[in-house]
């Protein structure tokens, strides 16, 4: 969508600094990244050729997931759901999903809780994914209801570049070895590095400070081929597939963890 104002462009309503949000939590981010130019790349049947068998049900984590409009696209899509069915008992794909949902802001989810039409499904947390000891009881205790100790799918939609800019390198990779441990498949929508340039372009024009690492990152360039990099050198992961870029050139890339058994898209 077409923004007259660059804030408007970057999720901030009218009238707000852009650069206020230095965690990516926008108000309003949905209007300018619209959910579908995401989900669009996806094939519909995803969770059914990824879990032919199983399990049931499936539990997904969505890291950063603002007010959840995104979130709740995901869901629609890739159980079959149309965009008037408010009821997920007989999904499509004859598959069950519980989806978890996690954002740093607590009003951004306050939101999404309030305007979801899923209740029963998917649920919202506010929730620091870089406070360790935080995000492990909290995750830790949400699959012990399901008497698991992974989520069959994850999904990291431009969050990893917050992650980078406010946790620096040694941060980044600590997160991505965290879902990489927790998730036994990973989509993941990384920045590129002209996003990151932007951002700390903005925090400059409000007379603000550059994020503290930005210029100290020495993992930095083709970020969709540095995070590939670092989810797969250790062995931990590997690359499935990438579903092309989105129209505001992002890739979707699908990881998937070596703990499995070889699956084929």
């Amino acid at each position: 969508m077409a923004a007259p104002r660059r804030e408007r462009a970057e999720g901030m309503p009218s009238g707000s600094e852009p650069g206020a949000a230095p965690y990516g939590n926008f108000p309003n981010y949905s209007r300018f990244h619209p959910p579908e130019g995401r989900v669009r790349l996806l094939p519909p049947a995803l969770l059914g050729r990824l879990f032919p068998a199983g399990p049931s049900p499936l539990l997904g984590l969505d890291v950063g997931c603002n007010s959840g409009e995104l979130s709740i696209a995901l869901y629609r899509h890739l159980l079959g759901l149309q965009e008037n069915e408010a009821s997920p008992d007989q999904p499509v794909v004859g598959k069950i999903l519980n989806l978890l949902c996690c954002d740093i802001d607590a009003a951004l989810i306050e939101r999404a809780e309030r305007c979801s039409p899923f209740p029963g499904s998917i649920c919202y947390a506010t929730l620091d994914v870089m406070d360790a000891g935080a995000r492990e009881l909290f995750l830790s205790s949400y699959l012990s209801r399901f008497s698991r100790s992974t989520f069959d799918i994850g999904f990291c939609m431009s969050v990893t570049m917050w992650i980078h800019l406010n946790h620096g390198d040694d941060g980044l990779v600590e997160f991505l070895s965290y879902l990489s441990s927790r998730c036994n498949y990973l989509l993941i929508e990384p920045q590129p590095w002209k996003c990151y340039r932007a951002a700390a372009r903005r925090l400059r024009k409000l007379g603000r400070n550059d994020f503290d690492h930005f210029r100290s990152l020495a993992i930095n360039g083709d970020m969709a081929e540095r995070i590939t990099q670092i989810l797969t050198e250790d062995g931990a992961m590997e690359l499935v597939c990438c579903f092309g870029s989105t129209s505001w050139d992002r890739s979707l890339l699908l990881f998937k963890s070596n703990r499995l058994t070889q699956k084929k898209l």
